[in-house]
């Protein structure tokens, strides 16, 4: 089974459905300007039912001290996920600063996107490779647009990686063949309307990543 992380989680419904189909981490994105937004003291309260079931992931865009300190005293994730713009000596402090993982999304477009991507040997536990958004766009990820999956083949990645990025229950076996993933990433493929978690959808991709 390819490894999933269902991210945008809101509503117990939603995140009963994830830990039943066996993924293996729940995201909790705090960032007000995305319509999965959730406050900490909520996601709290939410993702406490996945200890011990999946690892939970709190999901930020490029925190400040005070914003990492609520989150790892309140939420308490396994892990941070960085989308923002961090650089590598930030995600060192997130990790003092929290005591989390740390896994830092990295946007691709093209060939030239992948020249960073030694700098975090050794920095973050795990790359998440997700689709680059077009210029000018509020959200850095979650916009349901994928990269060319063909630039992850023979590439060699230090750190274990998920692959993002327009990922849906139809396309991930293929996904998974060209890339290689070892562990993937969904969103707004499994969702309705934008924010709007969808049991059937979410079913459906875990039994895709069961069988890929």
């Amino acid at each position: 089974m390819t490894l999933t992380k269902i991210c945008g989680l809101t509503t117990p419904d939603t995140l009963d459905a994830v830990l039943g189909g066996g993924a293996a981490f729940v995201g909790a994105v705090v960032f007000p300007k995305s319509p999965r937004h959730i406050p900490p003291l909520h996601a709290a309260t939410l993702f406490d039912r996945a200890r011990g079931k999946a690892k939970v992931v709190a999901v930020l865009v490029d925190p400040d001290d005070a914003l990492l300190s609520e989150v790892a005293l309140i939420l308490r994730p396994d892990f941070i996920q960085l989308h923002g713009h961090e650089t590598p000596q930030r995600a060192a402090e997130v990790r003092r600063l929290t005591g989390a993982g740390v896994i830092k999304a990295l946007p691709i477009r093209d060939e030239a996107d992948f020249a960073g991507v030694a700098d975090w040997t050794g920095v973050a536990d795990h790359l998440l490779f997700d689709a680059k958004p077009p210029k000018g766009a509020d959200l850095p990820g979650g916009v349901g647009a994928s990269f060319d999956w063909r630039l992850m083949q023979n590439r060699t990645i230090a750190a274990n990686w998920f692959l993002a990025g327009g990922l849906s229950a139809e396309n991930l076996t293929e996904a998974v063949r060209i890339s290689g993933a070892p562990m993937v990433d969904v969103s707004s493929g499994v969702e309705s309307a934008p924010g709007v978690k969808d049991r059937a959808l979410i079913k459906a991709f875990l039994d895709a990543a069961s069988r890929s």
